[in-house]
């Protein structure tokens, strides 16, 4: 039997709330409110996203005494919204997956509409919105990313077109954009016809001696047509090369203050000094958005999901299948792996040989940002538990192993007294 107390099942969390479907040039915002004899009401209205049109939609909530937004996290359309209402309202950023509409009434308004319902009753959760700082943090890091795999991309060109002319240069050098490198490619850029006495000044380090091997593999068909778009292709490298070190310069400024954390940080096998600082600018300094570094790990999409139905457990992918900090940590994972002495080689290879190299390396990730949370949060450092660690923590379970094998194969194993 029901209690009385217990018919309310959904209670209203917000009497007064909006739900916003933000575009890039028009939003439909809905509020929900009640009317003096208790009755739920609501006022619709469409606003335009320039900043005045913005200014309008803060002052419509103002008068509507609306302490609380709701509104979809559509691209980055809703950062001019969150620009002007952050400080007069509290913003709910939503992810798109958890508020699907009901099927078959997709429209603006409705949208709104749906919103504004789910805010009111605590149907929907907020997403992280991190604090001015960090998303500039963010916005300089991601960007010199960008730039970085803009410059592989030209250097895979450099290659493709030497290949195409019959030069061979990167089959002599082991890095074709080293000082070497670079010297014999802006020598191809400027003189149609190199001597060996050319090759022999432009040698450095290791490859001195290699000399006739150089002026051997630049004999090929390198025309004007070639030499043309190898300028183009230096000029560009050089340009963006000099981008990133701007960004490197700024970020380090920007960044000057959190130096103890990114040290404590870099303390982790894996994790550089470009890393740490990728890693801090997706989190930031102040883990109060995350209680529990389980809720940071299923944020990031380090963690498997939960999909189960009549007791059998299905896939188990994360939800989140591109994220910034999952990519850093992935790569980061990658070079912990192959640290001598470290705990995660350890902790790889056990899980690789059962479940694959991709989990496995994810499961590495996932250790990674745990020590990386504790590392933020509590100030203490990183301690890499080393090799030995599994090894000693199942010592017990692979004795009972090793008697029993030894016993199938006719022999009693004897602990040894020294």
């Amino acid at each position: 039997m029901t209690r009385k107390d217990d018919t309310r099942i959904i209670e209203i969390m917000h009497p007064i709330c909006c739900g916003l479907d933000v575009h890039k040039e028009n939003i439909a915002a809905c509020i929900i409110y009640q009317d003096e004899h208790g009755h739920e009401k609501q006022d619709i209205q469409v606003f335009g996203t320039f900043t005045d049109d913005l200014m309008r939609l803060r002052t419509w909530l103002i008068n509507h005494e609306c302490p609380v937004v709701a509104m979809e996290s559509t691209g980055i359309y809703w950062r001019p919204v969150h620009n002007v209402l952050e400080e007069t309202v509290q913003v709910v950023l939503v992810n798109a997956r958890d508020i699907k509409n009901v099927p078959g009434r997709k429209t603006d308004i409705s949208d709104c509409i749906w919103l504004a319902g789910l805010l009111r009753h605590g149907l929907i959760r907020g997403s992280f919105i991190p604090p001015k700082q960090v998303t500039e943090w963010r916005d300089l890091t991601r960007l010199r990313k960008k730039y970085v795999h803009t410059v592989g991309d030209y250097r895979k060109r450099t290659h493709k077109l030497f290949e195409s002319a019959n030069i061979k240069i990167d089959s002599v050098v082991s890095d074709l954009f080293g000082t070497t490198g670079r010297n014999l490619m802006n020598l191809l850029a400027s003189e149609a016809s190199l001597t060996k006495e050319d090759i022999r000044l432009c040698v450095r380090g290791k490859l001195k001696g290699k000399e006739e091997e150089l002026y051997r593999s630049i004999q090929g068909f390198f025309s004007d047509h070639h030499r043309f778009i190898l300028k183009r292709l230096l000029m560009t490298i050089d340009m963006l090369e000099g981008e990133i070190a701007a960004l490197n310069t700024r970020i380090s400024d920007m960044m000057n203050d959190q130096k103890e954390v990114l040290n404590r940080m870099g303390e982790a096998p894996g994790i550089g000094s470009v890393s740490s600082c990728d890693i801090l600018a997706e989190i930031g300094p102040d883990m109060s958005a995350f209680p529990t570094a389980e809720a940071l790990i299923s944020w990031a999409g380090l963690c498997p999901g939960n999909n189960e139905s009549a007791g059998k457990r299905k896939s188990g992918k994360s939800p989140v299948r591109k994220h910034h900090l999952k990519t850093i940590l992935i790569e980061v994972a990658w070079a912990a792996v192959k640290k001598k002495g470290s705990y995660f080689k350890d902790k790889y290879y056990r899980l690789k040989a059962r479940r694959g190299a991709k989990k496995a390396i994810v499961a590495i990730a996932h250790r990674i940002l745990l020590g990386i949370y504790h590392v933020i949060k509590h100030g203490v450092r990183f301690r890499d538990l080393g090799v030995d660690y599994l090894t000693q923590r199942n010592k017990a379970i692979t004795l009972v192993r090793l008697r029993k094998q030894a016993q199938s194969l006719g022999f009693i194993l004897v602990e040894d007294a020294a």
